[in-house]
């Protein structure tokens, strides 16, 4: 017995289990491979580059977490750490980042206001803020929101729906973080200008923050101002000059930690918080935080959020993560990526962790300096590990408008992304409005709320591209079996080609039958009116022709009775019939009466409907767009059917997949009137039956396919399905499945009919 037999038969096999274990634990796949020669350098100089990068970059978006920046070196560590056991994708790098850090701190600013860690100040009546009491408070509900946000991610990953990162299309995302990238910009005005403001939450609170800062301009910090000032420049111009020299250079300058150990120097030897009252970091306390659990009384008030950041996070970190995977040619799991990125979170929140994603500028650091698997994200957690052991008492005097200034100068390449507007005007104008509303509505709602409000009209979107599709009537290329847009090729005469560019279902039912009416130029209601005013007449008119022949055979009767009673004439030998004809059944007029009114609606013009009822006798639905079809398009369908057929215009389907027949077999659309005769495998084959059925020559040309369905009558009820089919020389092959009986049958290849 085979191998994959005996796994089937026993589903708990020892390959199988190690598949699964290695699924779980991708190290365990790609370190016993690991070269240390091949990719240790490179591996060690990108590790050691990005996490110089981590240390000035999680201090500085742990102010947009509204968090002391020894929280901001904690999650550059221990999630890092996580996805090197868990991670599938070899170059980005997991860490802070500045969307997430704004979303968290509009969670904190929420849940942990300064007003409600005010303490009364010994002997007077003023009151100050509690900073301790209040920090370790919002760090509770920071970590909280983690690990509820990373415990949905996990779950999602194992009942594998890492696609719905596909929801967020790009254009959402961008817009979406451009908006975020506005309020992180908010949100470090402040430390910029030194000013103390109201950190505001939930709808309006841009606005509101943005008020109160001009309201506060004229008591802007002249010092603060000139250190946020100069840092700026600084941080500008180094990384204009390394972007024009970085080609040269085996690794970038570090530019942001020359800033803040600089800054930190200049600091400590001119006293800044003592002379000027700068604002600083403060305490740093060296060695690692013991973890502890979270407040789990905080998850009911935490779960919009958490959920936000979990989605948000992962459509960042999927869309890099593959985007590094197609350019060096290796697979992302996205249901592994999401469980990862879970277990970072959640992980990295019983060590005081916020919320992490993958960053685009250290990621494009780790791809562009060599860096080969995540060997060069443990490189840079032991870099984050060494200075918050060590180091992180030396940054204590480093001023926190620096920070702000780092953050400030790091989303430039966010804003760069308003160029989209002018790319999407030119290229999709719905995306174009996918992308403003998602916009507007993160800058005026809060992050969490403008992210439920984009992708629910993201989805409105796709509703009303599919309702209002492209319809056209399809002409055939002469010379081919294609049949494109009849604007530019001639139409098949009598047949009309329908052809949709999207799946007819309940939001687009109704139109597609509107626009079928109005594509066939057949006005149905009024030619079933007219056909059924026809038919009135014409039994009116059978009527007063039986009356009148019954008038008749009784003079008749009379006449012989009293001229010609006892006559041998044979005139009168046809009493007996006449007697019997007045009396007897008298269906057979009625009968013939159809083929009367048959005949007459043949002669009959429809020149005031705007058509001659013989001008289109077959209409052709491809539904080759399909890939389902549900209770309401199958009774769309099924009027179509029968609504044409009262005209004499027989309604055929061409190119629906097997799963769309299924469904209409389901939906019981089949009957002893609509046939699966009607179903055609192209809608080539389906125009050739329309010709040959109306005796109409075909095309000169040969075709190399026949799938013919007709099912005949002793077979009409059971289930078929065309096996296989293939041309011979001249013949053509076809199996049909016929319940338990195939049928074999040889055509002559048709080049006329």
């Amino acid at each position: 017995m085979a191998t994959e037999e005996l796994e089937a038969l026993n589903p708990c096999t020892v390959p199988r289990l190690k598949r699964c274990v290695v699924g779980c634990l991708p190290v365990l796949y790609w370190l016993p491979r690991y070269s240390i020669w091949d990719y240790g350098m490179p591996d060690l100089i990108s590790g050691i580059s990005v996490g110089i990068m981590h240390l000035p970059q999680g201090m500085a978006y742990a102010l947009l977490a509204s968090l002391p920046p020894v929280f901001g070196l904690y999650t550059s560590l221990y999630p890092a750490l996580v996805y090197f056991f868990f991670g599938t994708s070899r170059h980005i790098s997991i860490g802070t980042f500045a969307v997430l850090s704004i979303m968290v701190g509009s969670v904190t600013e929420r849940l942990a206001p300064d007003r409600n860690f005010l303490v009364m100040l010994n002997g007077t009546n003023l009151t100050e803020v509690n900073i301790t009491a209040r920090d370790s408070y919002r760090v509770q509900v920071a970590a909280a929101t983690t690990v509820l946000g990373g415990l949905i991610q996990v779950v999602l990953g194992l009942v594998k729906f890492g696609f719905v990162g596909t929801y967020l299309s790009e254009p959402l995302v961008r817009a979406y973080t451009t908006a975020a990238a506005a309020h992180a910009v908010v949100a470090v005005i402040a430390q910029l200008f030194g000013l103390s403001t109201t950190r505001f939450s939930g709808p309006l609170s841009l606005v509101y923050t943005l008020v109160e800062v001009c309201s506060k301009l004229p008591q802007t910090h002249l010092p603060t101002l000139v250190v946020s000032g100069v840092s700026m420049v600084f941080l500008i111009a180094a990384k204009e000059i390394n972007s024009a020299i970085s080609a040269k250079l085996p690794v970038p300058i570090p530019v942001e930690l020359i800033t803040i150990v600089a800054a930190t120097v200049i600091s400590s030897y001119t006293h800044l918080n003592d002379n000027y009252t700068i604002s600083v970091v403060g305490e740093i306390p060296s060695g690692l935080a013991a973890p502890r659990l979270p407040d789990a009384s905080l998850f009911e008030e935490v779960m919009g959020d958490a959920f936000a950041l979990a989605i948000v996070g992962y459509a960042i970190s999927i869309s890099l993560g593959k985007t590094f995977a197609l350019k060096h040619g290796y697979k992302v799991d996205s249901n592994q990526e999401l469980v990862a990125l879970g277990l970072s979170n959640a992980v990295g929140g019983f060590f005081q962790c916020y919320a992490v994603c993958s960053s685009m500028s250290r990621s494009l650091i780790q791809e562009s300096t060599g860096g080969k698997t995540q060997m060069a994200g443990m490189a840079s957690a032991v870099i984050v590990l060494v200075t918050v052991l060590k180091l992180g008492p030396l940054f204590q005097e480093l001023p926190k408008a620096v920070l702000a200034a780092i953050v400030f100068v790091n989303l430039k390449g966010m804003f760069k992304q308003y160029y989209d507007i002018i790319t999407l005007w030119r290229s999709s104008k719905v995306d174009l409005v996918v992308w403003l509303v998602t916009w507007v509505s993160t800058l005026l709602f809060n992050l969490d709320m403008g992210l439920g409000a984009s992708i629910t009209f993201a989805v409105l979107t796709v509703i009303f591209r599919t309702q209002l599709p492209k319809y056209s009537v399809l002409g055939h290329v002469p010379g081919t079996e294609l049949y494109l847009d009849m604007e530019t090729h001639r139409e098949v005469p009598g047949i009309t080609i329908f052809h949709s560019s999207a799946t007819v279902y309940f939001a687009n039912a109704d139109l597609y039958l509107e626009a079928l009416k109005g594509k066939s130029g057949l006005d149905i209601s009024k030619m079933i009116i007219y056909k059924r005013r026809q038919e009135a007449k014409q039994r009116r008119r059978d009527k007063r022709a039986e009356r009148r022949a019954k008038r008749e055979a009784k003079r008749q009767v009379r006449h012989c009775q009293t001229y010609l009673k006892g006559s041998k004439d044979p005139d009168c030998a046809t009493l007996g019939a006449v007697s019997e004809l007045q009396d007897g059944d008298t269906t057979t007029l009625g009968s013939s009466s159809e083929d009367t009114l048959s005949r007459e609606l043949d002669k009959v013009s429809m020149g005031s409907l705007g058509k001659w009822t013989w001008d289109i006798h077959s209409i052709i639905l491809d539904l080759s767009t399909a890939n389902f079809i549900d209770t309401v398009a199958i009774k769309t369908m099924r009027n179509i059917f029968h609504d044409f057929g009262e005209i004499d215009v027989t309604v055929y389907m061409a190119g629906c997949q097997m799963s769309v027949v299924e469904q209409l077999e389901l939906g019981g659309f089949f009957s002893e009137s609509i046939t699966k005769g009607r179903l055609f495998a192209t809608v080539h084959d389906a125009v050739l039956h329309c010709l040959g059925h109306q005796g109409t020559s075909t095309p000169s040309y040969e075709y190399s396919l026949v799938r013919d369905v007709h099912i005949y009558s002793s077979i009409e009820d059971t289930i078929w399905k065309t096996v296989y089919c293939f041309e011979q020389m001249n013949h053509v092959c076809k199996y049909v499945i016929a319940g338990d009986a195939v049928q074999h049958q040889t055509l002559r290849t048709l080049t006329e009919v």
